[in-house]
């Protein structure tokens, strides 16, 4: 009854039997905050008699997935990956969109670790520890964040879906990190409520999976919008590549395979144009004063922060405290630079079928310097959100796809459009996704 772009070689039963022994291993070890473990079972057998009646639960009949902290879930207190939330009332009904998930037939594995209130793009936490990336089993580096523990459940087999949310690359920095796949939408594809705010102007609710068609499946569910699942040909396509911002400070290996990628895509036949998006260099102004993360969230939590400032990350809280005493008149302010920022990079990218660029200009960093070095901490953060982010700022939809070599460690591809063209980017993150697939075959 499961979706052919899901695991059907096993039983729902089997899939969470395999999921909860694995999650008690050492490499599972920070992964969640929280495991539905019975829930779970009787879910999956639930599902498994209605399978083999013939029966189909929905879009995810069977399929396991995890939920970021930051959702809500009734009858609990809704964490965020911190503790100062603690004694508070707990939630009286499922958010929005894990009600759409339990509707679609998806069995709910457990809640997933982040980085604390979602404010920070490396997925460290101090509270519930770091879950390490999969990707080196040597070191031990960081999975990318906010939505760390979602990433690393389905990178480890854990999950076929991570549900995450994304306020300035909190799914596609993570997919990129980990060599996975992972969709944002325009924002107003799919509702926010029920879901803890960092930014409610930038937040936005996502999946990441080991495919575009996966992610389009739970899209479908999540937005209840279905989007088109046919690629479209890459014969023809124009793809801007901004020269301003995104490619600066990129690493070797991320150099080489980005590309190597514009290379093969050209050679497809697609038209690959390097363009000056000054706009870009104007971004900075978006963050002043504050920002929105730092002024929205402050309004969210100033009563955590009056109250147990000392029981949240001093890193989250410094970032928290940038929105404190911000005027009303600055904070709309700062609207009105945004509309007009993105008046200006919507017609920048007019006429292109899509942006392109790395999700983020480094592979993984090791964990534990970053814990030493509050300096080093906020550098590698701001370089991991700098060019996800401004598909935010946008309002624009994106995806990372990975596109390195096996042996190497991994890199996204971002995929990127102006708000509303989920559609046409869907078709063409298709195609991209097929041409790295058969490269790799």
């Amino acid at each position: 009854m499961t979706q052919a772009c899901f695991d059907n070689s096993t039983t729902a039963t089997e899939r969470v039997a395999s999921a909860l022994d694995n999650a008690a291993s050492p490499a599972a070890q920070h992964v969640f905050t929280q495991l539905y473990a019975d829930a779970a079972r009787v879910t999956s057998q639930h599902s498994d008699a209605q399978a083999q009646a013939g029966r189909s639960l929905g879009a995810l009949h069977g399929v396991c997935i995890t939920i970021k902290d930051n959702i809500d879930v009734a009858g609990e207190t809704t964490m965020a990956g911190g503790v100062v939330c603690a004694g508070e009332a707990p939630a009286l009904h499922d958010a929005p969109v894990l009600q759409r998930l339990r509707h679609s037939g998806a069995v709910v594995l457990g809640k997933t670790n982040m980085s604390e209130f979602a404010f920070s793009g490396l997925g460290i936490n101090p509270h519930h520890g770091t879950p390490a990336n999969p990707a080196d089993t040597t070191h031990a580096r960081v999975p990318g964040g906010s939505s760390s523990g979602a990433a690393v459940s389905v990178a480890l087999g854990l999950a076929e879906v991570g549900i995450g949310t994304d306020t300035g690359g909190s799914i596609r920095i993570p997919a990129a990190l980990c060599g996975l796949v992972g969709y944002k939408s325009t924002q107003a594809r799919i509702p926010c409520t029920g879901v803890m705010e960092l930014s409610r102007t930038l937040d936005t609710v996502g999946s990441i999976t080991r495919s575009v068609r996966a992610c389009l499946a739970v899209d479908a569910v999540l937005s209840q919008q279905a989007l088109p699942t046919d690629a479209t040909d890459l014969r023809g396509l124009r793809f801007a590549v901004p020269q301003t911002l995104m490619m600066d400070d990129v690493d070797a290996t991320v150099a080489q395979a980005f590309a190597r990628t514009l290379r093969r895509i050209s050679e497809a036949g697609a038209q690959v144009v390097e363009i000056p998006f000054t706009a870009l260099g104007d971004i900075a102004a978006l963050s002043m004063p504050g920002g929105f993360s730092p002024i929205e969230s402050f309004a969210a939590h100033h009563a955590r922060l009056e109250r147990g400032a000392n029981q949240i990350d001093h890193r989250v809280v410094a970032r928290m405290m940038l929105g404190k005493g911000i005027s009303a008149q600055d904070y709309l302010e700062l609207h009105n630079r945004r509309h007009a920022w993105i008046s200006a990079a919507q017609q920048t990218l007019q006429g292109f079928d899509a942006m392109l660029c790395p999700t983020v200009p480094m592979v993984s960093p090791l964990i534990e310097p970053l814990l030493k070095d509050d300096e080093a901490f906020f550098k590698v953060n701001r370089l991991l959100l700098r060019n996800p982010s401004t598909i935010n700022y946008m309002d624009g939809c994106a995806w990372s796809l990975p596109c390195h070599e096996a042996g190497e460690l991994p890199v996204g591809l971002m995929v990127s459009s102006v708000a509303g063209q989920d559609a046409h980017l869907a078709r063409v993150a298709l195609a991209l996704e097929n041409l790295i697939n058969s490269l790799h075959a």
